[in-house]
């Protein structure tokens, strides 16, 4: 048996929409007319999640999966109707998480939800803002081209994340390699040494014995270390729970000489684009902001952001609020003075979003170019100097042997 969407006039004429279960198109028509009900249309039924309010796999979706179906959305709804792109992208769907959000989805317009309540259905699945720019357009009646403006920025913050990650991900790699390195040679390698440097019953050079302590120490207090190691981690992350810790950590880390920079950057960069596109898509900027400030994780940024709602609230510019605040990249506060100067606000804004961007790219290049030789160089001296303190007895051996 199979199952069918249906939308269909009754002897009032009013709209009724629903689903059946027929052993084909043909058998499900002759249900409706049964029912003497008139047909506007039938379809094969996209899958719906069981339960509404339930926990499961479907309830989350990714932001790969959100920005892939932003851009298909967009590309289907120049084409054909809602409803019938919505069908067709849940069909096509290869993940069945993302199928089952497209279906709820799917079901919730075919009960007659504009798409930006339907999209408030499956929870967490499409946040506030996303939801907020599609009533924009909703309204204003120019839909396809809010989900086209909205699919840019989805598929700009994916590529922004990337490149964080890639940023992150090697230098931490080769730092828990080198450190796993020296930590398999001072408790299994080390060992080996001094057992046969124990039976020559001669004193070994200062080099040497610093480093069989320390062989010892691992080998003695390691699964300490390694407790108070994870004890610290757990009670760090717990700490973050509270605001007061996490301010004072959030603050810490923007004043960091280096990390303090790329986090601005990357903040000023994507307030920047978002602003841009939702005023470009008819959103007022008060509001772009707010729905902006609940996607902002770090304390001190968010703190800033919401004195910056107030001032606005209160009558002033956009420009004077990010000045007032300081800790928006002076390119950003410049180029929003002069877009308002202008008229052209989501102009500037968005030149001032590529402007940062590029120079993330820029400096965290850089940083990368740098970091890779010194953690190399540093595995290098700690590995060299553990030979060395190796090599210095058996030396001293042979000079006595000569002498």
């Amino acid at each position: 048996m199979a199952t069918f969407d249906y939308v269909a006039l009754d002897l009032a004429g009013h709209t009724r929409r629903g689903q059946l279960k027929a052993s084909d198109e043909t058998a499900a028509v002759g249900q409706l007319e049964r029912r003497r009900l008139a047909l506007v249309k039938i379809a094969p039924a996209v899958a719906k999640p069981a339960t509404r309010g339930a926990r499961s796999f479907g309830q989350g979706l990714g932001a790969k999966d959100r920005s892939m179906f932003t851009r298909q959305l967009a590309t289907l709804t120049t084409v054909s109707t809602l409803e019938e792109a919505l069908r067709t992208i849940a069909l096509q769907a290869d993940k069945p998480r993302l199928k089952q959000v497209i279906g709820e989805v799917h079901a919730a317009v075919l009960e007659g939800h504009r798409l930006s309540d339907a999209l408030a259905r499956p929870a967490k699945a499409f946040p506030p803002l996303y939801r907020a720019m599609v009533s924009a357009g909703e309204s204003s009646g120019a839909l396809p081209t809010i989900l086209d403006r909205l699919a840019d920025l989805l598929e700009q913050q994916q590529q922004v994340r990337a490149k964080i990650t890639t940023a992150l991900v090697y230098p931490i790699v080769l730092a828990m390699v080198a450190c796993l390195v020296v930590a398999a040679l001072m408790i299994f390698v080390i060992p080996k040494v001094v057992e046969q440097f124990d039976s020559m019953g001669q004193t070994l050079p200062l080099l040497t014995r610093i480093i069989i302590g320390l062989s010892t120490g691992l080998q003695t207090f390691g699964w300490l270390i390694a407790a108070i190691i994870a004890i610290g981690v757990i009670a760090f992350l717990r700490g973050l729970r509270s605001p007061p810790f996490k301010l004072a950590v959030d603050r810490a880390l923007l004043r960091a000489p280096l990390l303090g920079r790329l986090i601005r950057d990357v903040h000023a960069a994507r307030l920047a684009r978002t602003l841009a596109t939702m005023i470009a898509s008819g959103l007022p900027m008060l509001e772009g902001l707010m729905l902006t400030a609940g996607t902002v994780r770090n304390a001190v940024l968010r703190g800033a952001m919401d004195d910056m709602i107030a001032a606005i609230r209160e009558g002033g510019a956009l420009s004077v609020a990010m000045r007032r605040v300081e800790v928006f990249p002076p390119v950003l506060v410049y180029m929003t003075a002069s877009g308002e100067s202008s008229g052209r606000v989501e102009t500037m804004l968005m030149r001032a979003a590529d402007y940062l961007e590029r120079e993330f790219d820029t400096f965290t290049a850089m940083l990368l170019s740098l970091l890779e030789p010194a953690i190399i160089v540093l595995l290098g001296g700690v590995v060299a100097t553990i030979v060395l303190s190796i090599l210095l007895p058996i030396l001293q051996i042979n000079t006595l042997a000569l002498n």
